[in-house]
């Protein structure tokens, strides 16, 4: 693939992955993640943090045993809000992955964009309680720093010294998607070398839960957690929230070979569109996530037959997975009968803000190591989701590219499109 020209002939640069970090239900890192996507693991569960008695939602996709000492120091672990400690222990593991040298002439052109849906939501409950019980005195002063949604940014950017770009997109569960793909854009049109890229989240607080399911989108399984989030099966009856970080290491293919990086993958397209539709709810022939699509790929040069697999947003709610489901056939016509389709959110639950970057990561390791994520809980076909799901085991395919989707409340929509790294043919 050589260079395109923009109408402005202005030389985009072609961008790349190399270095990964995550945090997830699954698995503290991004090997332990991947270990468990592969074999089918659910990591739903019955919830830990808090006392769930009164609460109709008992179970999320929770972190375990997540240990930040060896990446943050032990008075910051205490005073940090979760989200900012998942998305630096990510970030850490993203930036060691890279062998990036952080020397004084990369930090000025290296960035940071990395995004969080709801931002620190655990220092605003507490804080909140604190003001009612013991007055506005006692508000912690660390209030609105740790809340605020770009901090987790600042924060990456302050642990590495990186000068360039520093900056957050928050669009709801579309946030770690759309802050890789303007990242991705940063990088093509020569504002940064290095961007570390993604999302973070830790919505598992009795507020946010208590929230979700007032808007009745979650799952009620209580009694069954491990098959709460079973996305396109026709028993599906909401999400289940989830929570990590998912963190990437993009650069410039040229700054990438100079410095002999492995290559992980390469991000080829970005697409975006909004619904204008409804708050929580897209239209029925998913007009927004068709745009999306469409519009990575043509971002890409690609055609819809040129795509092997899409790792789909695929909440597990009634409504989305079967819209998402009609916006695939509508794009791919007769190729979508050969697509192979699945959605991670069966096993790491919807980690909202977190999800497009954890996702994308399953994606660039499906298309390094040639081995498709499954979707879980499959077990009732549902004539409306007639797709390949992957159902349930892990399928080994050769694929050369992929699509990753995210869409979000306010009708936001975001898709990148991905490509195997073959440096035979580059």
């Amino acid at each position: 693939m050589s260079p395109r020209l923009t109408s402005r002939s202005i030389e985009l640069r072609r961008v790349v992955v190399t270095g990964l970090g995550s945090v997830t239900p699954l698995g503290n890192d991004v090997a332990t993640s991947w270990e468990g996507v592969l074999s089918g693991t659910s990591g739903v569960g019955l919830i830990q943090s808090y006392d769930t008695e009164h609460f109709p939602v008992k179970i999320a996709a929770e972190l375990k045993h997540f240990d930040p000492s060896g990446v943050v120091d032990k008075k910051d672990i205490r005073r940090l809000d979760p989200v900012l400690l998942y998305a630096l222990v990510a970030a850490q593991q993203a930036v060691d992955d890279s062998g990036l040298k952080l020397s004084e002439e990369l930090l000025p052109r290296m960035g940071v964009l990395v995004g969080s849906g709801i931002g620190g939501l655990r220092t605003i409950e507490q804080n909140h309680t604190i003001l009612l019980e013991r007055g506005p005195r006692r508000v912690s002063p660390f209030l609105i720093p740790h809340l605020i949604t770009n901090m987790a940014a600042g924060l990456i950017s302050i642990r590495f010294g990186a000068r360039g770009p520093n900056s957050c997109v928050v669009t709801a569960c579309a946030t770690g998607s759309h802050c890789l793909g303007e990242a991705f854009r940063l990088i093509q049109r020569g504002d940064a070398e290095v961007m570390i890229a993604g999302g973070v989240e830790a919505p598992i607080q009795p507020l946010g839960m208590a929230g979700f399911a007032a808007l009745r989108a979650l799952s009620t399984r209580n009694e069954e957690p491990e098959r709460a989030s079973r996305p396109f099966d026709a028993g599906r009856d909401g999400f289940v929230v989830g929570e990590g970080a998912g963190i990437l290491v993009l650069e410039s293919l040229e700054a990438a070979l100079a410095r002999g990086a492995r290559i992980h993958a390469e991000i080829v397209g970005y697409g975006m569109s909004s619904d204008a539709h409804h708050m929580t709810a897209p239209p029925t022939d998913g007009q927004g996530a068709q745009d999306s699509m469409l519009r990575a790929l043509s971002d890409a040069g690609l055609d819809a037959a040129d795509i092997d697999y899409i790792n789909a947003h695929g909440t597990s709610t009634p409504f989305n997975d079967r819209t998402e489901t009609f916006a695939i056939r509508q794009v791919f016509g007769e190729h979508a009968e050969r697509l192979a389709v699945s959605s991670s959110k069966s096993m790491i639950g919807h980690a909202l803000g977190a999800a497009g970057g954890i996702e994308a990561i399953f994606t660039v390791l499906a298309l390094r190591e040639g081995i498709l994520p499954p979707t879980i809980n499959y077990e009732d076909p549902d004539p409306e989701c007639d797709l390949d799901y992957v159902p349930n085991t892990a399928r080994r395919a050769a694929i050369r590219t992929a699509l990753s989707n995210s869409f979000g409340f306010g009708g936001t929509n975001t898709t990148l499109a991905l490509a195997r790294w073959d440096p035979e043919q580059d």
